[in-house]
């Protein structure tokens, strides 16, 4: 099953590039409304994936995009690379594969994702009720050893999200405000790189927010919250962040934050920074 995710994966990052050509070249929405990309591949946040597509695609456009992000926590690391298909601003595939660095162990966890959203409603701008989207990510684990001395019952596994969103013209002394909430049903352990299940299984939905201030049409500050599962009983934190991202045009976006991940594996106090750069096309 590893090699097929790792066969798809590439699969996809070769179509992506493909049609990244000035044939289909996409320019239809306001400059930073598609967000940034999320460290699972959807379009979003860093850490919540958000109800508008990746890419600046409209109704009439194919976008694809790609991206690296990295991680620097306190005993760990995270690395995610992927990209993003937005087909017509209707439906969004995405692949991402993710490196996770034990540094207390001296080895790394690889997990490979593939994603689609849909949108089902609404425009972030324009429409009077927030935009809505359902989206799937299906998450492979391919180095099973930490997870299963953890006790986690599976290695691969589903999350469903429903996320909302809304942009607000000029709500905060003239500056516009964006947010988003999503509700997610998962049951990864680290969002899959501890793999899935266990002697403490929960099963209800997870709740994840995002929040921000553009103090310019280019530049953004803001938060973000995401609820997490303790399925193995090993105190897994919810995650958090402060963010700052920078859209100078519709080609490239860079993002720095500083994370607050909590206790990880039961190592305390997992803070660091986190950069991630996009590339729209």
């Amino acid at each position: 099953m590893g090699v097929i995710i790792k066969i798809i994966s590439r699969l996809a990052t070769l179509v992506f590039i493909f049609v990244a050509t000035p044939l289909f070249a996409a320019d239809g929405k306001l400059l930073a409304t598609p967000g940034v990309s999320q460290i699972e591949g959807s379009g979003g946040g860093g850490l919540v994936p958000w109800a508008q597509l990746a890419g600046y695609a409209s109704q009439d456009e194919i976008a694809a995009n790609a991206f690296c992000s990295q991680a620097q926590l306190s005993d760990f690391r995270l690395r995610s690379c992927g990209a993003q298909l937005n087909l017509y601003d209707r439906i969004e595939l995405s692949a991402a594969q993710q490196n996770f660095r034990v540094n207390a162990l001296d080895t790394s966890i690889d997990q490979n994702i593939i994603g689609i959203k849909a949108r089902l409603y609404g425009d972030l701008v324009y429409s009077k009720w927030p935009m809505v989207s359902l989206g799937m990510q299906y998450k492979h684990l391919n180095d099973t050893a930490i997870a299963q001395s953890l006790g986690a019952k599976d290695t691969t596994g589903v999350d469903w999200y429903v996320a909302a969103s809304k942009l607000h013209l000029g709500a905060v002394a003239g500056y516009n405000l964006f947010w988003n909430v999503t509700a997610r049903h998962t049951q990864a352990n680290e969002i899959g790189l501890l793999g899935f299940g266990g002697p403490n299984q929960q099963t209800r939905l997870q709740w994840e927010a995002s929040t921000a201030l553009f103090l310019s049409r280019e530049l953004a500050v803001g938060i973000e919250y995401r609820q997490k599962p303790d399925n193995l009983g090993i105190k897994e934190d919810n995650w958090s962040d402060i963010f700052v991202a920078w859209m100078p045009n519709k080609s490239l976006s860079i993002t720095a934050a500083w994370l607050d991940l909590g206790s990880i594996a039961g190592n305390e106090n997992q803070k660091g920074p986190y950069f991630a750069l996009m590339g729209y096309f």
